[in-house]
């Protein structure tokens, strides 16, 4: 009788497990399926974007102005985001996305820069960069800092950069601007703040925001 007992509460476990075990390999493969959707749909919206951009290239003043190109690369940036928190930082297939995207931001950068020169019509930008290989508390909380920015001031254009990717490209804007590897850092009109920058200290910087500002400014966000 023990033994049939043993037996049983054995298969008992057994069968436990194989069920737990079963059930964590699908949801393991729904989650990668779900993410492996993403990255081809961030794969199909980057060369739908770099189409685009040589599209706008020929195109008018008023086709510039009313270019949609910034609320797209923000939208790739959310599902960009998504897909390095399940998968990790480190991911190759991350890094290979994040690496596209940063370049589609340089060319909008580009862009709204013959923008400035060919029309009249003088954008608002700010280049982010920030790093992932050090905690760094005052990256975070810029970036909730700009993203604020962004939202009470739809005219303002944020671009941001991950300081440490091997990116080419990065390096020549990081040289440019003077920027250096104490992060985080801002650009704006082409002079490079480091350290952490309030709401208030960046509409000191631009006080165009000012005039268009629909929020209470805090210093200590």
């Amino acid at each position: 009788m023990n033994k049939k007992k043993y037996i049983i509460v054995f298969l008992l476990t057994a069968g436990i497990f194989t069920i737990a075990f079963i059930v964590s390999n699908y949801i393991n493969n729904r989650r990668y399926d779900i993410i492996k959707t993403t990255t081809d749909k961030i794969s199909i919206d980057i060369l739908s974007l770099e189409t685009q951009f040589e599209l706008f290239q020929e195109s008018s003043c008023a086709s510039l102005k009313n270019s949609i190109l910034s609320d797209e690369i923000n939208a790739l940036a959310d599902k960009l985001s998504y897909a390095e928190n399940q998968r990790g930082a480190d991911d190759s297939d991350v890094i290979t996305l994040k690496k596209y995207y940063s370049l589609l931001e340089i060319k909008d950068y580009l862009l709204m820069k013959k923008v400035d020169k060919r029309c009249d019509v003088k954008p608002i930008s700010i280049l982010y960069f920030y790093t992932n290989k050090q905690k760094c508390t005052d990256c975070t909380r810029q970036g909730y800092v700009l993203t604020k920015l962004r939202i009470d001031h739809p005219e303002l254009k944020i671009y941001s950069f991950d300081y440490d990717l091997n990116l080419s490209a990065i390096k020549t804007l990081t040289s440019i601007y003077k920027v250096t590897k104490e992060m985080p850092a801002i650009v704006i009109n082409e002079k490079s703040y480091n350290k952490f920058q309030s709401i208030d200290d960046i509409i000191k910087i631009i006080p165009e925001l000012a005039a268009t500002s629909t929020a209470t400014s805090t210093n200590n966000i």
